[in-house]
């Protein structure tokens, strides 16, 4: 199980490294047909794939499921919900001081990196691989964990899932540690769940003498240290609160689901990952991060890309029980199980990477749009609006927050102003007797028509017993605008990274608890 990750209070702010299950290489062929037809497998390979048998699975799982708990791979829960808010927003902080940074890392931030290209212009039909998700808000982090198995035999780890990190990595142990040379030695402890490569004959090093790693890789924030041609490709990744995570890039075999509640496997063969063999500060108290992000090595585009170039989740409540679940999924629906009130809007791809952005033209407030300078919304310009799991609250620039606050002021005024202890959230009230049918709907209008309209809870949030506030924060101008995770709770979210369009639609996002 994972989640999908309220990116922690770490981010990423200088040399990291983020690996990236290079290819989900989904190849279906069988071998005696090999030499005669090649091409002919390929359609094997899809059509193979026609039933929800077939369907591979990640369960995303809430931050208070024990599995977040098991080996102590968290920061523990919260001792109050106000203590949970706390931490969320000091979560969100550091992330956005990660995007702040790397969106000022150089003046051609915004301009389009890669795209996909699909010369035979397939309508994919392939079978999706569903990713189970449970909330995660309770470590600061307010991250969504999957459960993820990698190696031969697979061993299991419990990732955070961000959409907001285009690196993959988890606490690993390989011999000899090259990153020894650093003065630096492993320091895992003994109750933590570590990937053990020499157990696994598919643990494959990418070597530093490598185009893949000098190269594609250096984005992915590669290191240059290479002093022999063997010499395994070194990373560094660091965060806003000065964790980092150092290890090696490899090439693995991952393990995944298929079928909803099926107990088949499918093996999934040469993916990057990385060997993460040092970490200090609070990301050592994780198993490590899935980097779904856009990116040419992001663990998303290159699963994506064997399975129609598509990925969606579904986000259960922040404060539902542990034993509600859903999925992240890789591929295309069927048409039984898509919501009839899907509605669609142009997805920004490859303009401030790793980030998914979209076309915001304002936002309503009872049915009435408040006045916001359309340079808030501009991509283009100094603003823009992304869709972010790794960041909790949504925070939105002084000329868009302070008309959106001070719309929903009249229908609160007969509550008591508090004044917490969180700095961020300047707008808390006494809920004594709140009904949420007081507040008008909140819509984001998209520039082709489309509209988003989040539940009351996720704009009027719970932050302490007897307690609400409005979740927003507030940013510097100019920057950019987040829809973060508890906005996006109970909706359906669908990435088309191909056809560079984001589906939503209202939905519970509950499902028991599977065993996957």
């Amino acid at each position: 199980s994972w989640s999908l990750s309220i990116s922690p209070t770490f981010f990423l702010l200088r040399r990291g490294s983020v690996i990236f299950l290079n290819h989900f290489i989904f190849s279906m062929s069988l071998l005696w047909f090999l030499e005669s037809f090649l091409l002919f497998s390929s359609f094997l390979a899809s059509a193979s794939a026609n039933t929800d048998d077939d369907a591979a699975q990640f369960e995303l799982f809430h931050r208070h499921a024990p599995q977040a708990y098991k080996n102590g791979t968290t920061l523990g829960p919260p001792k109050s919900q106000l203590e949970r808010v706390k931490q969320l927003v000091h979560s969100d902080n550091a992330r956005q001081q990660m995007i702040s940074q790397r969106l000022m890392k150089s003046s051609s931030h915004r301009r389009k990196a890669f795209e996909f290209q699909d010369g035979n212009n397939n309508n994919y039909n392939v079978q999706p691989v569903d990713i189970p998700m449970r909330s995660a808000a309770d470590t600061g982090a307010g991250q969504y964990f999957v459960s993820f198995r990698v190696g031969s035999p697979p061993q299991k780890f419990v990732l955070i899932a961000d959409t907001g990190s285009d690196v993959t990595w988890m606490n690993c142990h390989y011999r000899p540690s090259p990153v020894c040379h650093h003065g630096n030695c492993p320091n895992f402890d003994a109750a933590r769940r570590i990937f053990h490569a020499s157990r696994s004959p598919t643990f494959k090093t990418i070597p530093c003498v490598s185009d893949l790693c000098k190269f594609d890789l250096s984005g992915s924030f590669s290191m240059d240290y290479c002093p022999t041609a063997l010499s395994p490709c070194e990373f560094e990744y660091s965060y806003a609160d000065g964790s980092k995570a150092l290890g090696i890039f490899a090439n693995e075999t991952v393990t995944v689901g298929l079928g909803l509640h099926k107990h088949r496997k499918k093996k999934l063969h040469n993916v990057l990952i990385g060997c993460s063999q040092i970490n200090e500060g609070t990301v050592h108290a994780f198993d490590g991060v899935m980097g779904l992000g856009y990116s040419k090595h992001s663990f998303a585009v290159r699963v994506a890309k064997e399975f129609g170039y598509m990925f969606s989740y579904c986000l259960v409540d922040h404060l539902s029980p542990s034993n509600f679940a859903n999925y992240l999924s890789f591929g295309h629906k069927s048409k039984g199980s898509k919501l009839h009130s899907m509605q669609y809007t142009k997805l920004i791809l490859g303009v401030i990477n790793p980030f998914y952005a979209v076309n915001v033209a304002g936002i309503s407030i009872g049915g009435t749009m408040l006045k916001i300078p359309s340079e808030v919304w501009d991509i283009e310009g100094n603003g823009g609006v992304i869709i972010d799991s790794g960041t909790s609250l949504t925070a939105l620039p002084e000329l868009a927050y302070k008309p959106v606050i001070a719309a929903l002021d009249p229908h609160l005024k007969n509550f008591q102003k508090l004044d917490i202890d969180i700095e961020e959230l300047n707008y808390c009230f006494n809920a004594t007797g709140f009904k949420e049918s007081l507040v008008p709907k909140l819509a984001f209008h998209f520039a082709d028509g489309a509209q988003f309209v989040p539940p009351v809870k996720s704009y009027v949030i719970d932050a302490d017993d007897g307690v609400r506030c409005l979740g927003f924060t507030s940013i510097k101008w100019p920057g950019i605008s987040i829809i973060g995770n508890i906005m996006q709770q109970n909706h359906f979210w669908e990435f088309d990274l191909l056809g560079k369009k984001l589906g939503f639609a209202p939905s519970s996002c509950t499902m028991l608890k599977s065993k996957v």
